[in-house]
């Protein structure tokens, strides 16, 4: 445990921040599983739609760092070519 002040407050200011990416990372999952659940069912209209939401979510992922931006480059590229599939 810290004894200096400001090294107190970065532990705490670290726990909200790690809490913060788990939750954006918790999003990003449930929306890829919701495109791919559509993709498995073959519904060409939910696809499209859940697409839309995972790109934007990868796009954020990346720019907040969570994600490196060339793994949501080859997502987007791997599911562009799902939805292109159907």
């Amino acid at each position: 445990m810290p004894n200096i002040k400001s090294a107190k407050k970065r532990v705490l200011v670290n726990e909200a921040k790690a809490l913060q990416n788990k939750m954006a990372k918790s999003e990003l999952k449930t929306v890829v599983k919701k495109f791919e659940a559509a993709v498995a069912a073959g519904d060409k209209e939910a696809a499209k739609v859940a697409y839309a939401d995972v790109v934007k979510e990868l796009d954020q992922a990346a720019a907040k760092g969570l994600i490196h931006k060339n793994n949501a480059a080859n997502k987007k590229s791997e599911y562009t070519i799902a939805l292109n599939n159907l």
